[in-house]
């Protein structure tokens, strides 16, 4: 299997890639995908939980990665 990659890209949303299960709230799953997939970051998307382009225009800023700190 694919390695998944995670990856918050600055002032914008998390971009997922490998080989990606999407299941909805009821459980039921959607064919993997090798594509690339981005989800909202900014909550402001019409299209949540995917990324839509809104955080260009809501002054959404964030950094990209950053460690996570070792105390959890």
């Amino acid at each position: 299997m694919a390695e998944v990659r995670i990856r918050p890209l600055e002032n914008g949303p998390v971009e997922v890639s490998g080989a990606i299960l999407m299941v909805d709230p009821a459980g039921q799953a959607a064919a993997p995908s090798d594509s690339p997939i981005y989800l909202c970051r900014c909550g402001q998307s019409a299209e949540k939980p995917f990324c839509d382009g809104t955080h260009k225009t809501c002054g959404f800023r964030a950094p990209g990665w950053t460690r996570m700190s070792s105390k959890g």
